[in-house]
């Protein structure tokens, strides 16, 4: 049974940080890419940033190309997403994701497992 848990989400005013973590369980997890995507009210959950399994590359969707930053720690069986510099528009509810292979893949069906979400709530 493959589990992944995400926390730190919560409510920051525009322009503040917050870090994001997901703990997973149950999967070799070095073996894994991992992604977070998110989705707000009413929309389609869409792709945020993706890092492969050893860590040395990573993807971001150009919204937040220098305010996000995604990494791993392999030995926590951990992933991460820094969100600096947020806007009312990062709005959202954040998933974490395992993908089947150990590659980076911004493609939703590409991932197999994925946590409950985090709620992120950047208000002006």
């Amino acid at each position: 049974q493959v589990r992944l848990v995400e926390s730190g989400g919560g409510l920051v005013q525009a322009g503040g940080s917050l870090r994001l973590s997901c703990a997973v369980s149950g999967r070799t997890f070095s073996r894994h890419g991992m992604g977070w995507f998110r989705q707000a009210p009413g929309k389609e959950r869409e792709f945020v940033a993706a890092i492969s399994s050893s860590g040395d590359s990573t993807v971001y969707t150009d919204s937040v190309k220098g305010r996000f930053t995604i990494s791993r720690d392999n030995a926590k069986n951990s992933t991460y997403l820094q969100m600096s510099s947020l806007k009312p528009e990062d709005t959202a509810v954040y998933y974490c994701a395992a993908a089947l292979f150990a590659t980076i893949t911004p493609m939703k069906v590409h991932y197999n497992w994925w946590g409950q979400g985090t709620q992120v709530t950047v208000s002006s």
